[in-house]
């Protein structure tokens, strides 16, 4: 598996836009290594094993799983600043 390549920016060039940019193309290749991993076993590629399968899979879902909570903080976080007395 090769590592996700994101561009070098500096941290403080990218904001909070750019690294939650990059955390969800993080996730989505993640998802689709274990999708692609899957795929592969299915077809009975040989070199490819039911744990690394697994391990893939798992990876994308805790993965996805952050994500979902981190959007769920923000939708929270939005909601009360909204809710703030001017």
């Amino acid at each position: 598996m090769l590592p996700l390549r994101v561009p070098s920016w500096p941290s403080s060039r990218r904001g909070f836009a750019g690294e939650l940019r990059a955390a969800i193309h993080r996730i989505n290749h993640l998802q689709q290594t274990a999708s692609d991993s899957s795929d592969a076993f299915q077809a009975g590629e040989p070199g490819v094993a039911l744990n690394d399968v697994m391990v893939d899979m798992q990876k994308a879902s805790v993965a996805f799983q952050m994500g979902v909570q981190v959007r769920n903080r923000l939708v929270s976080a939005y909601k009360e600043v909204m809710n703030m007395q001017i």
